[in-house]
């Protein structure tokens, strides 16, 4: 471990350190390599990540790791809601700074960012939940259970105490960066993006429309949710977590519109203020672009799409977050066929499952901003101490120099 000082309770979010999941670890030669090993405190035999019988509280591993010399640990697992980020080998310790992946990945989780032990790499520490599929790719991992992470209190510049709720940027995340095809791939130096529209090899099509660009900007402006398209067609991030996030929104509205045809979407999103040049960056083995997995995603996640007839009605397009929108205007509807019972069903669930999303989101919101003001309220407090230690150290050296 390194030569810095232990963590303590304020150093860190309360959502670990009133957790029972501590550790303590050492570093041992195994195979010629140093690794770190979870310790159980107060006896010093082996921990496991998996048997919480060898786990302790934070103040009783704090009190063990001081008196052994050991480092402390944070055992993530099924019971808790948090998802450890590890980001190895993305940090230079001279200067601090970070690799371009490593400084998305930090901006779009928001959330408490620590330095990790050799000082090359970073932990995020986030409230979500973990995808399903690999967790692993490269020197990106990402862990919610049976894992643990060593823990330095080191807090990254300009990030949060707490320990944030960003389930929608952990999922984009794990997407972007994770999520690999399982057929042989070639390498990212044999695949260059296209400056101008990428080739959009890597993307299925859905079945498509004869929809122009401008009337179809022009249904989408006009529909119940057009003020949400309009505002991230301008380019306005607001109400996602990431830029990242607002893509995706875009994409998904756009893949509607366009019936999914990906030639499309990526026409009508370069006219977008979302564009920026990681949309042609390639962020996967295969060569694909982040644009090019950002449309297949969009399109992939579409249920329903716009579909012309002769009395210009589409199908309803419905969002996870626009559950009780529909994507028609007051002269456009869904030619859906339903009997009075189903609709009046409709009318009843989906709204009122939506106010209660609405709730639900409104109290994590709450949570968050009253954990954030707890947390600094700690960080005050802890600089009022030492600034009184300070004090009271001068005052002892004053009163022994009186004679001077």
């Amino acid at each position: 471990m390194t030569d810095s000082a232990l963590p303590t309770a304020s150093d860190l979010p309360s959502a670990m350190v009133e957790r029972p999941q501590w550790v303590c670890w050492r570093s041992e030669d195994r195979n010629g390599k140093q690794t770190k090993i979870p310790v159980e405190p107060e006896t010093g035999s082996y921990a496991s990540s998996t048997d919480p019988d060898t786990w302790r509280s934070f103040e009783t591993a704090s009190a063990y790791a001081a008196e052994s010399g050991t480092g402390l640990g944070f055992v993530f697992t099924s019971d808790d809601p948090l998802v450890g980020v590890d980001l190895d080998d993305c940090r230079d310790p001279e200067t601090g700074d970070l690799t371009g992946d490593a400084t998305a990945i930090v901006s779009d989780l928001a959330s408490f960012t620590e330095v990790s032990p050799s000082g090359t790499g970073v932990h995020v520490i986030v409230r979500g939940e973990l995808p399903n599929g690999r967790n692993r790719r490269g020197s990106i991992e990402l862990y919610d259970t049976a894992r643990f992470f060593t823990v330095t209190g080191d807090q990254l510049a300009e990030t949060p105490m707490t320990a944030c709720v960003r389930p929608d940027a952990l999922t984009a995340i794990h997407a972007e960066y994770l999520t690999l095809d399982e057929s042989p791939h070639p390498s990212e130096s044999e695949s260059s993006p296209q400056a101008e529209q990428t080739s959009l090899d890597h993307t299925r099509d859905g079945p498509g429309n004869d929809l122009a660009d401008d009337e179809l900007l022009e249904h989408a402006q006009q529909a119940t949710n057009g003020e949400k398209f309009d505002r991230l067609w301008r380019g306005s991030t607001a109400g996602y977590e990431s830029h990242s996030e607002a893509d995706m929104a875009l994409c998904s509205l756009l893949a509607f519109w366009t019936a999914g045809d990906a030639t499309q979407i990526d026409r009508l999103f370069r006219q977008s203020g979302l564009l920026r040049p990681k949309w042609d960056e390639v962020h996967f083995s295969d060569g694909a672009t982040y644009g090019e997995r950002t449309i297949e995603r969009a399109i992939t996640g579409t249920d329903d799409f716009y579909e012309r007839s002769s009395d210009t009605s589409w199908t309803l397009f419905e969002t996870e977050e626009d559950q009780a929108e529909s994507h028609t205007s007051t002269t456009e509807t869904a030619p859906v066929e339903t009997d009075s019972n189903s609709a009046d069903q409709g009318s009843v669930s989906v709204p009122a499952l939506s106010k209660l999303r609405t709730e639900l989101d409104a109290l994590e919101r709450e949570n968050e901003r009253l954990q954030q003001q707890l947390d600094t309220e700690r960080a005050r407090r802890k600089t009022a101490e030492a600034e009184l230690n300070a004090e009271r150290e001068r005052g002892f050296v004053d009163r022994l120099l009186w004679w001077r």
